[in-house]
């Protein structure tokens, strides 16, 4: 079965304003309705990013744990970082991968998109990384913290399922990780 998906409003958009500067914003969307109702839309509007996971010909994959500022604690994450303007998803994903985990890869798979919520503009492109090679991390100034730890796959995947891990881009890249692979209850 395919789901397919309706790119045309059941409503126009009457008049907008937009509130923040240009990395992350807020519009405010003011719809009318076939029948004259009127609804407001707050849409935030935020940079595409990526999330990868390195899958180890051993089974193991790399988690990094991370302050997160609006939640007031750390998580659990995949590695994941935003595109930059003009850079292309996999360049983003081979990037953060290096800062992050300090790893390249020889093979690439894309598992597809996610929206994080279906008020933010934001995708998130999810892909999968193997032949690792480590090499020596480069983290960006607000990843001081960050914590790197080098998992089972199947012992990821069950921290996603069972609540341990929250971000839920990192969940669904882990699940489409392993039905890609062709391993664990997502398989």
């Amino acid at each position: 079965m395919r789901f397919e998906h309706d790119a045309s409003p059941p409503m126009r958009v009457a008049a907008s304003r937009r509130l923040g500067g240009s990395y992350l914003g807020l519009r405010l969307d003011e719809c009318v309705w076939a029948d004259g109702t009127t609804a407001e839309f707050n849409v935030v509007e935020a940079p595409g990013s990526t999330l990868i996971v390195p899958f180890f010909a051993d089974g193991t994959t790399v988690l990094v744990r991370q302050w997160r500022h609006a939640w007031a604690r750390t998580s659990w994450e995949v590695t994941a970082g935003t595109i930059e303007e003009g850079e292309e998803p996999i360049d983003c994903a081979r990037r953060e991968l290096v800062e992050e985990a300090g790893l390249t890869a020889r093979h690439w798979t894309p598992l597809g998109t996610v929206r994080p919520s279906a008020w933010v503009t934001n995708v998130q492109h999810l892909f999968l990384a193997r032949e690792l090679v480590e090499v020596e991390r480069r983290p960006e100034v607000y990843e001081q913290d960050l914590t790197v730890r080098r998992v089972p796959l199947a012992e990821a995947v069950a921290a996603a399922l069972g609540g341990d891990i929250e971000h839920a881009g990192s969940i669904v890249a882990l699940c489409r990780a392993t039905r890609e692979l062709g391993v664990g209850p997502a398989a």
